[in-house]
């Protein structure tokens, strides 16, 4: 099974990359996701088990690093949509 995050930290800040958002991006990355940038927040998708840990990490990285607020949304994704090179050993 495979999962997307859509995730944001706040506070916003228009010049910087804030310590929480660096923070969040960390872990995703750490975990191997594959992850997507946009204007409005971040998409990381994996495995089940990969993106769930990684939430729970995200969760934390993010608190302990300034954010205030944490909006995110988890998708179930097709399974035969499995990005080149995520999930495989």
């Amino acid at each position: 099974m495979r999962l997307k995050v859509e995730f944001t930290t706040e506070p916003f800040e228009l010049d910087t990359f804030p310590a929480h958002a660096v923070a969040a991006r960390q872990v995703v990355d750490a975990a191997g996701l594959a992850v997507t940038v946009g204007p409005f927040g971040t998409e990381a998708e994996g495995l089940r088990d990969d993106v769930l840990a990684a939430v729970t990490e995200l969760l934390r990285e993010s608190l302990d690093a300034g954010a205030t607020q944490i909006s995110l949304q988890v998708t179930l994704l097709d399974n035969d949509k499995t990005p080149e090179g995520v999930g495989t050993p």
